[in-house]
């Protein structure tokens, strides 16, 4: 019944674009990374090793982020390519660095010995802009320079009309729904565990 709107681009091919190269690139960091971990070179002796080699990967894996953006982008029949290839470099990271950036704010205005050094945060956007940056539009290249993914079937040229959905399948209340349980066992877990350790002394 729908095989001919399964294929049909999005209304924000862009985005999803964008958020699956991001994706393929913390993808292949987390699974070098627990290779690494596996294979006994991330020692838990040495702080902080575990995460300068994920930092350093995901930097690295720039690449392979453009390449998937730029593949699913033009697939989708996208022709902004200098859009999509920033986007891919720019905003998953930069969600990440500001949030990190302000909660260090907050840490350096405690007087928080695990705040950060700014001359790292320099490191961190040296590495970002530097390497990730041009490693992105070098995958972007090779991407965009490669044929469409020809999809199996035609598309309908006429979409199919959705039904009326239920509420509970709106993306609200499906994203309370599928919050509420975790967040309950581990606040559960969480109260009891320090209940525990200050014998309710606070």
């Amino acid at each position: 019944l729908v095989h001919g709107d399964v294929f049909r681009p999005p209304r924000k091919g862009m985005l999803l674009s964008v958020l699956l190269g991001s994706g393929t690139q913390v993808f292949f960091m987390t699974l070098i990374t627990l290779a690494f971990a596996c294979l006994g070179f991330l020692s838990p002796a040495n702080r902080g090793a575990l995460m300068t080699c994920a930092m350093v990967l995901f930097v690295c894996l720039g690449t392979p982020a453009g390449y998937v953006s730029a593949r699913i982008y033009k697939s989708f029949g996208g022709e902004k390519w200098k859009s999509n290839v920033l986007l891919t470099s720019m905003l998953s990271p930069g969600v990440v660095f500001c949030l990190f950036f302000i909660m260090n704010l907050v840490l350096w205005g405690k007087g928080s010995s695990a705040a950060v050094p700014f001359s790292t945060l320099i490191a961190l956007l040296a590495l970002w802009f530097g390497v990730s940056v041009p490693l992105t539009f070098i995958g972007a290249y090779f991407g965009f320079r490669k044929r469409p993914i020809e999809h199996p079937v035609r598309t309908n040229q006429i979409p199919r009309k959705i039904p009326e959905q239920s509420i509970y399948t709106q993306p609200l209340p499906g994203i309370i729904m599928g919050g509420v349980l975790p967040f309950g066992c581990i606040f559960i877990q969480l109260f009891f565990i320090l209940n525990s350790l200050w014998s309710s002394q606070m």
